[in-house]
């Protein structure tokens, strides 16, 4: 396919932080990559590169945050020659891609949540997208709808289902006064916690517990954006361990 305008839009939502949306790739250096990178959304594009082998035609956008948090987003992908049109969930960024070429020019096959071995460097370090799609629209046709009749030739659809699985943890929200109580556990040697968060506050208190027979106490808290643990016990000499990160 050789092509002057482009329209890609799709919904997406995943707790993964990493995979690829979507990638093309062409025999003249043409290629097209839409991926998760550090739960950002990243599009790297290449319309081409010249008869010297110049890179120059590279060029990558990075926008949006936290787009691990299972929520719906809505990409749509507007190209017309070198200017581009990135909108996710409303918010459009308009910039014009480098090198001198309009066109881009897609000879293999497009592929949705992963990229296809090409021996290339790039292609063994990028993790397939794991997490659910809808409404998913190529240039005009709804991919979505193709796959789910099997009327995509040629196509390969391996281990998909027509459904969104809802993970089964549960969130919890604490707001600045509430907070969350729970038995601790006497006679035991170990003490032991694991927990997910979130948050736009550089500042706040995580989990707090006291040892039993006043042996001291344990602190977890977000300080200036790192988050600091702090071991007080009271029968030792070095008697407070501090550890941020």
């Amino acid at each position: 396919m050789k092509t002057l305008k482009d329209v890609i839009s799709l919904k997406f939502k995943t707790s993964e932080s990493e995979g690829v949306i979507f990638h093309g790739e062409g025999q003249q250096g043409d290629y097209i990559t839409l991926e998760l990178k550090k739960a950002k959304l990243v599009l790297n594009l290449n319309l081409g590169i010249n008869q010297l082998g110049s890179i120059f035609g590279h060029t990558s956008v990075t926008t949006g945050s936290l787009l691990d948090d299972h929520h719906w987003h809505s990409i749509i992908i507007e190209r017309h020659g070198r200017n581009i049109n990135l909108t996710l969930d409303r918010h459009v960024q308009h910039f014009r891609t480098n090198g001198e070429f309009d066109y881009l020019d897609l000879d293999y096959e497009i592929t949705f949540g992963g990229m296809p071995f090409s021996g290339k460097p790039s292609s063994n370090s990028r993790k397939n997208f794991k997490g659910c799609m809808e409404s998913i629209n190529y240039n005009g046709n709804n991919i979505t709808d193709l796959a789910k009749r099997k009327k995509l030739e040629p196509s390969n659809v391996g281990n998909l289902s027509f459904s969104c699985v809802e993970p089964h943890t549960v969130p919890v929200f604490f707001n600045a006064t509430s907070y969350l109580e729970v038995p601790g556990r006497p006679s035991q040697d170990l003490f032991s916690v694991s927990f997910l968060f979130r948050t736009w506050n550089p500042n706040g208190l995580l989990l707090f517990s006291n040892f039993a027979e006043d042996l001291g106490n344990v602190e977890i808290d977000i300080n200036e954006g790192k988050v600091s643990i702090h071991i007080n016990v009271t029968q030792v000499k070095k008697n407070r361990i501090d550890i941020s990160s």
